[in-house]
Order: C-alpha cells, then sequence, then structure tokens
C-alpha cells in the first residue's frame, strides 16, 4: 500500500505542477501565451480562463476528499492536453516536439489509475 501512495502522490504532485506551470502565464497574460494561444485560433479571452481552469483542476486532483470534483478536474485537464495536442497539429502540422507529451499523458494516467488504487474511487 505504502508503494502505492508514493506512486499516486509524486505522479499527482509531478502532473500537478506541470500543470500549473502551464496557467501561470495563461492567467498573467503573459504576451508569449497569448501569441501561442492565439495562433491556435482561439480568441484572447479564452487565455485567462482556461488557464484558471487548469489551475483550478490541479488544485482539485491534489485534494484528497473531493472524489468526484476530482474525476472532472482529471478528465478536464486530459481533454485539455488532447485539445492541445489536436489544435497545434491541426494548426501547424507534425512536429517531433509533440512526442514530449507522451511521457505527460504516462504521467497523468498513472496519477488517475493509482487514484483508483489509493482512494478508493471506482
Amino acid at each position: 500500500m505504502k508503494k502505492n501512495k508514493i506512486i499516486y502522490w509524486s505522479t499527482t504532485v509531478l502532473f500537478a505542477a506541470f500543470m500549473t506551470f502551464s496557467a501561470i502565464p495563461d492567467m498573467l497574460k503573459v504576451p508569449e501565451a497569448i501569441q501561442f494561444i492565439t495562433h491556435l485560433g482561439y480568441p484572447e479571452y479564452f487565455i485567462p480562463f482556461i488557464g484558471l481552469a487548469k489551475l483550478l483542476g490541479s488544485i482539485s486532483i491534489l485534494i484528497p476528499s473531493f472524489k468526484k470534483i476530482k474525476e472532472w478536474a482529471y478528465a478536464g485537464l486530459v481533454f485539455d492536453l488532447i485539445a492541445a495536442v489536436y489544435s497545434i497539429f491541426m494548426t501547424d502540422g507534425y512536429d517531433p516536439g509533440m512526442l514530449m507529451m507522451i511521457p505527460i499523458f504516462a504521467v497523468v494516467a498513472t496519477s488517475y489509475i493509482y487514484n483508483t488504487k489509493v482512494n478508493g474511487v471506482n
């Protein structure tokens, strides 16, 4: 059981940190974030919204007691990652840099799987 908790917390904190660090430039409307997201075709008003959603989702997956909210947060964060990859692919075509998303998807999958083991979510 201790091994499961170590795997769960290490992957969850790693994923939450990744999503938080990607949310902060969006929330602060950093020029590079605005340029990147508007290049993908999204309106500028969407940027702080998605940043706040990512931050709230990151916080939610770290709180053990809110099981249903955590499920929704995992779903929302994964949808965000899938949408990002899809948007980049449709806008700029294939880029080998997209392969860096594979370890991120592996981390979130591991976090989610071990969430069900540690916290008893079905």
